[in-house]
């Protein structure tokens, strides 16, 4: 009892640190947005934002991977805030997977130069799982008893997630010359097929 209490420093990110960190990913962005993600070095980065390789390299480690994974995480988190809002005002499963399937296509639109930066690591992350994981639990909860055989779920899941995937939009964006909108429109005409 008479040990002396031993205070431990709480790390807390120093008010230049998170200035330093906020400075990159702007700069990051404007330099993607401008030059594409593959024309642009991590020391390009480092050098428009003012700051040293070292404090670049502290704040995103893995490199650029790990730079494009932090610039669309806060959408990733928006978008998972509003489908679990929606999931408690809109009871009606097959409404909500038509919800869900257009919310997703349109965050693979805004991310697609981050999503498809490098290996395309970003389709390993557990929030691309998470989507794989919705529109199961979606598909799940409505009735297919009118069809004469039980659908397979994890077939029809695996369908619509290859359909959100950011290499299919961009083939369909860049390669076919697809608006988001016919994407979409595509989406919700198969979910009603696949569901009907």
């Amino acid at each position: 009892m008479n040990d002396p209490l031993i205070l431990h420093d709480i790390p807390h990110n120093r008010a230049d640190a998170v200035r330093n960190r906020a400075l990159l990913l702007d700069t990051a962005r404007r330099l993607f947005a401008e030059k594409g993600v593959e024309n642009v070095p991590m020391s390009a980065v480092a050098e428009a934002a003012g700051v040293g390789k070292g404090t670049l390299y502290r704040h995103f480690p893995k490199g650029k991977g790990e730079l494009c994974e932090t610039l669309i995480d806060q959408d990733q988190r928006d978008l998972q805030e509003r489908t679990f809002a929606q999931l408690r005002t809109l009871p009606d499963p097959a409404a909500m997977l038509r919800w869900y399937v257009i919310e997703v296509a349109a965050f693979v639109e805004r991310n697609l130069l981050f999503l498809t930066a490098g290996s395309g690591e970003f389709l390993m992350h557990p929030a691309h799982g998470w989507w794989w994981q919705t529109i199961r639990g979606l598909l799940a909860r409505i009735d297919f008893s009118h069809k004469p055989t039980p659908p397979d779920l994890d077939y029809m899941t695996d369908a619509l997630y290859i359909l959100l995937d950011v290499r299919t939009i961009r083939f369909q964006r860049e390669g076919r010359g697809w608006s988001l909108q016919r994407i979409q429109d595509g989406l919700l005409t198969l979910i009603d097929t696949l569901i009907d």
